[in-house]
């Protein structure tokens, strides 16, 4: 099977080419750009970050700082195979050529369960925010609101995801650009009411690191988990009319994207503030903006983090019904999944992750402490899990890529494979020392349960499936 492919959407070479069976490409280049920009940015980045400074103090830039290279290599991995062989399943259907049907299949249906899961989060604390200003309705109907809302747009067609994620990314980029632009003239006090302040809360409330730089690397558990969502451009390019350039570009701004938007927005929190007051760790950005005299700080902030919530639950809906269609058009789902409409929309796919999405959000309401945290538990770990996977497959693509067809290397990895390698050995650093902190082990452990689940589920199908093939080859003879 030759890597070679023309410029067409991913879901094209996974159909065989079936003109009535495909995705369309109805992302433009501005929808691709926005969704690259801000698919890092997520609510994590505005309410959870709290968490992490007040487990680090400052040195939480370096847990973001090693957390960011780790994303970079894994991106540009990813980019370098996305670019040779666009693919609307992207890291999985490499998975699937590179490590075999079962990596396909195994961290398919994980990324799929990871994100369902995430539609239930965001959905709930899109609800939490909604229902403060109209407490009159009650949580579980603003849920079931957005759900719905952001369900029909993508039944509709690519490009209404597409145009919605535009603006969702559009009002967070804008959003934290200002929170900078703020943040760098209130530390040279150029705003009413600031004065200049030096390195004071960077290093005089117990040092930089105050408990010690293994706090770095518990800091980057936190801080890993943030940062998943980057690679949905690779999944998204394959329904652009340039998935190559989509890949391209979005694999080259990475860098500057997370350096920008985290370590920037984050290094002006811990400098402006203590990292140990108790506003820093309930919500940084809100205790930044009434620092410097914004009014109405809270509400503000709430607005744009309702918007991060759309924002992921649209992609999260997006990138689970991909998936799901994907892995139909390789036999490792019901077939039912991708079948397309008109408009070139696996509607099954898209009504099937919903519908578990609608399930885990009851739990979250009936059993949040049980069921849900379940739930969530087991998923954890899927980031890494995934992150592994793309190392891996990108050692074995690139040979073939360049035995096949080396004119599809438009995006390579840097120093491959020492590179790949090292990104290979910070992503067990990490697993391993998930293990030394309760909740990690607990996370970790659960995902594994999960990942074992479904690698017996690949190989009971990949025998059923061997099977067939055995019975028709009896039948023909």
């Amino acid at each position: 099977m030759s890597t070679e492919a023309p410029k067409r959407s991913a879901a094209t070479a996974e159909s065989g080419g079936n003109p009535d069976q495909q995705l369309k490409a109805g992302l433009k280049n501005r929808h691709l750009s926005m969704i690259a920009i801000g698919g890092v940015i997520g609510a994590g980045l505005f309410v959870g970050s709290g968490a992490g400074i007040a487990a680090t103090g400052p040195g939480i830039l370096l847990s973001y700082g090693l957390a960011g290279v780790l994303v970079v290599l894994v991106m540009r991995m990813l980019g370098e195979m996305a670019a040779a062989d666009p693919q609307s399943g992207s890291f999985s259907a490499y998975a699937d050529r590179a490590l075999g049907r079962w990596a396909g299949f195994t961290i398919g249906w994980l990324y799929w369960f990871f994100w369902v899961v995430v539609l239930a989060v965001e959905a709930t604390a899109g609800a939490k925010i909604l229902n403060g200003w109209l407490p009159a309705v009650p949580q579980w109907a603003f849920a079931l609101l957005v759900m719905a809302v952001l369900t029909g747009t993508n039944l509709f067609s690519v490009s209404s995801y597409g145009e919605f994620e535009f603006w969702f990314a559009g009002i967070k980029v804008v959003a934290i650009a200002a929170f900078i632009v703020v943040g760098v003239l209130a530390m040279f006090g150029l705003l009413p009411g600031t004065h200049a302040v030096g390195s004071a809360n960077l290093v005089g409330h117990g040092g930089f690191l105050p408990h010690g730089v293994g706090a770095v690397f518990t800091g980057m558990l936190t801080v890993v988990f943030a940062f998943m969502g980057s690679e949905i451009v690779t999944l998204a390019a394959g329904e652009s009319e340039d998935p190559e350039k989509a890949v391209t570009k979005a694999t080259n701004s990475v860098i500057w994207r997370i350096g920008v938007f985290y370590l920037g927005s984050i290094f002006i929190v811990v400098t402006l503030l203590p990292w140990n007051s108790a506003s820093v760790k309930s919500s940084p950005y809100v205790a930044v903006l009434e620092h410097v005299g914004i009014p109405g700080a809270a509400q503000v902030m709430n607005v744009i983090v309702l918007t991060a919530v759309l924002s992921c639950l649209n992609s999260g809906l997006y990138t689970a019904s991909r998936m799901a269609f994907s892995l139909g058009r390789r036999g490792d789902a019901p077939a039912a999944f991708a079948r397309v409409t008109g408009r070139g929309v696996p509607r099954t796919a898209i009504l099937a992750s919903v519908v578990f999405g609608f399930i885990a959000v009851f739990f979250n309401y009936t059993s949040p402490n049980t069921v849900f945290q379940f739930l969530l538990n087991s998923s954890g770990a899927v980031a890494l899990f995934v992150w592994l996977v793309i190392c891996f497959s990108q050692l074995r693509m690139r040979r073939i890529i360049e035995r096949e067809a080396p004119e599809r290397l438009t995006v390579r990895m840097w120093l491959y494979p020492y590179l790949t390698w090292v990104a290979i050995g910070l992503i067990a650093f990490v697993v391993v020392y998930m293990f030394t902190t309760h909740d990690g082990r607990v996370q970790m452990i659960l995902s594994l349960v999960a990942a074992a689940v479904v690698l017996i589920a690949a190989q009971v199908v990949q025998r059923r499936r061997k099977a067939v093939v055995a019975d028709k080859a009896d039948e023909v003879l």
